[in-house]
């Protein structure tokens, strides 16, 4: 397959798997208690992106294993790093502009358990496997062209797959959200995934990404029982 039919065929299969997972998590409520609506997105991201990754097969190598455990807390911490970094920014600039201070939606819609379950947890690997593990793995070829950052090479696919990562995260403008709020995710989940994919493409293993996204995540978790405690 040539570059730019990876590229075409890439782009044009992350983008209806995350069309499907939307229209189909809009449309089909679970009306249930505990399982958030989200869970049918991020199951949709699954099935469909391990479905292209075994019909693209002999054109990407997907492989996921858990990392020894000592090799977890560099990848994490950086996903936590990017977090911080981000948020803390883009806020000083949304309150000197006279910007509000806002929430995830989904923070505000669970509890604690329901946010480790399926944002920690199951939305970090669904995503990483459509965006990293599909996405970037059949881009892999592209990845003797890219950018050096605090001497560290950041290819292509890398750079490709995040800024397709952050993009997708538009689709919180029809929840209503402010314009620094969705500045602020779109440049924090591009930059997760610049963080994810250049792991993954160190180790050629999608775990690492997800552990990144993890990472990213934390903080969330750690925001939602804070407020749960407190209020």
């Amino acid at each position: 397959m040539k570059n730019k039919e990876r590229i075409i065929y890439g782009f044009s299969i992350t983008v209806v798997i995350y069309a499907i997972a939307q229209i189909v998590s809009f449309n089909f409520k679970l009306n249930n208690d505990f399982i958030h609506d989200v869970f049918t997105t991020q199951t949709i991201f699954l099935i469909l992106s391990f479905l292209a990754i075994y019909v693209f097969r002999k054109h990407l190598s997907y492989n996921i294993s858990m990392p020894k455990f000592k090799k977890v807390f560099k990848p994490f911490g950086f996903g936590i790093i990017v977090f911080i970094v981000t948020f803390f920014t883009i806020s000083v600039v949304s309150k000197v502009t006279g910007g509000e201070a806002e929430a995830h939606p989904l923070l505000l819609e669970m509890t604690p358990l329901q946010v480790f379950i399926f944002v920690f947890i199951y939305a970090s690997i669904a995503e990483e496997v459509l965006f990293r593990g599909f996405l970037m793995n059949l881009l892999k070829p592209l990845n003797t062209k890219g950018i050096t950052i605090f001497k560290r090479k950041i290819s292509l696919p890398v750079i490709l797959s995040a800024v397709a990562f952050g993009l997708a995260h538009l689709i919180l403008i029809i929840s209503g959200v402010g314009f620094f709020f969705l500045i602020k995710i779109v440049l924090f989940t591009t930059s997760l995934g610049v963080v994810a994919g250049y792991y993954q493409e160190k180790y050629d293993n999608n775990a690492y990404a997800i552990i990144v996204h993890m990472g990213g995540n934390f903080i969330g978790v750690v925001a939602i029982t804070l407020m749960t405690l407190v209020g």
